[in-house]
């Protein structure tokens, strides 16, 4: 059998990275040929994403990875949810890409909250959250109207950079049904939630297109002409669950742990009702439009943003081993962060945005850089926690074990700690999650794996992993 090579495209908010995956005889050898920062830009107190740059960089890894591989066979993107790029008819940019962490939709989800939230996740099954396209669209059109006569579509990060690729302007169904526009009981967009938040339905033209699919070779590359561009999950969350090498009795819980902490499962239908709305249970889609249940709390994004300011910046794996085994050795404290607390969402200050939370139960803020550490780690342990609590609630399942991926994968102290306090065992595997689900779905439209079952049981059959057993205390 030949190794087919296929190029992944991931972009997150804190960086992209260009990874070429082998694969031969069932097995997946990953070749990481390009990284680079991210990080939104503010001007005049609005946020942006710089996406000529993120641009710039995924052209010069893809040509990186046809250098290093020549016979590579295919291409496919993947990147974080809710943001967007507006286009005409010819797919050229008619308005500024805000990032999600702009406040600018802040009053607009207070409005939701207060007059329609509950009819808004009977279309849609999803919570209100103040980053999500729906309120993106409806500040952008209320506060610049004439931006609605000159956008023709509505492509988010991923399916953008796919036109870049291939000409095709495709709306791709995992990462639509992030936006609180899709319908949740079907596959198409929502007209009673376009209506509500005021979106031109010409955005959206036709329902979103289930992955993987072909598009069509590159363009505009003179080297890549005989690459194929794929249409893979384009919400970088998808491709990390379709990575997950799960049991087929659907007892494993999916933990994706990065700048956030997402948590959830597959599942044929979804979760609905008053209790899954109080829970913020949000019912996004597997690339071919089967559900994944989701729960998002603040994650790594406070470790990111808190030690930058105590001097404590670790910049070798080894610094990070040794931060992490100071903090293990603390005692863990009493009184744990709320990691759904909107104030450390994008505080001024993480530091003071957390001391101040503590204050307010009555603890003393920590000293040095372990302490805040153990404090994060146990406290999104018990975020966790809550996510399968809630899941098992609705879902009427026994999750036997959590599947981890992600850079948290790597943290010793919030692998066992997730595990204490879940009560499950916790498998970690330190692979690229994001970046091999990518591959897994390109592998599936070339027909060199016949589906993503097939995937997972070689993957699984090879993939390195942690196993940390729960604790009695």
């Amino acid at each position: 059998m030949k190794t087919v090579h296929c190029a992944a495209i991931d972009l997150g908010a804190t960086s992209g990275r260009v990874i070429v995956g082998a694969w031969a005889r069932g097995h997946l050898t990953l070749t990481e040929v390009h990284r680079f920062s991210n990080q939104f830009r503010t001007v005049s107190g609005r946020d942006y994403w710089d996406v000529p740059y993120l641009w710039a960089e995924a052209r010069k890894g893809l040509l990186a990875a046809k250098n290093a591989f020549p016979k590579l066979a295919s291409v496919g993107v993947d990147a974080w949810g809710v943001d967007h790029v507006l286009v005409d008819q010819a797919g050229r940019v008619v308005y500024p890409t805000h990032a999600y962490r702009d406040t600018r939709t802040e009053k607009y989800a207070k409005r939701l909250d207060q007059t329609g939230l509950a009819r808004v996740y009977a279309w849609t099954g999803i919570p209100n959250y103040p980053y999500n396209t729906s309120l993106q669209l409806q500040e952008t059109f209320q506060a610049v109207p004439t931006v609605g006569a000159a956008a023709a579509r509505c492509l988010f990060i991923a399916d953008y950079f796919n036109f870049l690729l291939s000409g095709k302007m495709e709306n791709e169904m995992s990462i639509s049904s992030h936006s609180q526009l899709l319908d949740v009981h079907g596959r198409d967009w929502s007209p009673h939630a376009l209506a509500y938040f005021g979106v031109p339905a010409k955005l959206f033209p036709k329902a979103p297109a289930r992955s993987p699919k072909k598009l069509g070779p590159v363009r505009d590359f003179a080297e890549l002409t005989d690459v194929e561009s794929v249409l893979v999950p384009g919400h970088d969350t998808a491709c990390a669950f379709a990575a997950m090498p799960a049991a087929e009795d659907g007892t494993d819980f999916y933990l994706s742990s990065g700048t956030w902490s997402l948590l959830g499962f597959e599942n044929p239908a979804p979760l609905l009702g008053a209790d899954a709305l109080t829970a913020r249970i949000s019912n996004e889609r597997m690339g071919q439009g089967s559900f994944r249940p989701l729960k998002a709390c603040l994650g790594l994004w406070l470790i990111e943003q808190l030690l930058p300011e105590l001097n404590t910046y670790p910049k070798s794996p080894d610094e990070w081993e040794n931060l992490i085994l100071q903090a293990t050795r603390l005692p863990s404290p009493a009184l744990r962060l709320d990691v759904t607390d909107g104030s450390l969402f994008r505080p001024a200050s993480m530091r003071a945005a957390i001391d101040e939370q503590l204050r307010s139960k009555g603890a003393r803020p920590p000293k040095n850089a372990p302490s805040y550490l153990r404090l994060i780690c146990d406290s999104l342990a018990d975020g966790h926690r809550s996510a399968v609590e809630d899941f098992q609630k609705f879902s009427g399942r026994t999750f036997k074990r959590i599947l981890m991926v992600g850079g948290g994968s790597k943290n010793k102290l919030l692998c066992q700690a997730t595990a204490d306090a879940c009560r499950v065992p916790l498998i970690s595997f330190e692979i690229e999650g994001s970046a091999v689900g990518n591959i897994a779905h390109q592998l599936i439209a070339l027909k060199a794996v016949a589906d993503l079952k097939t995937f997972r049981r070689h993957l699984a059959e090879g993939l390195q992993h942690t196993t940390y057993l729960p604790r009695t205390t």
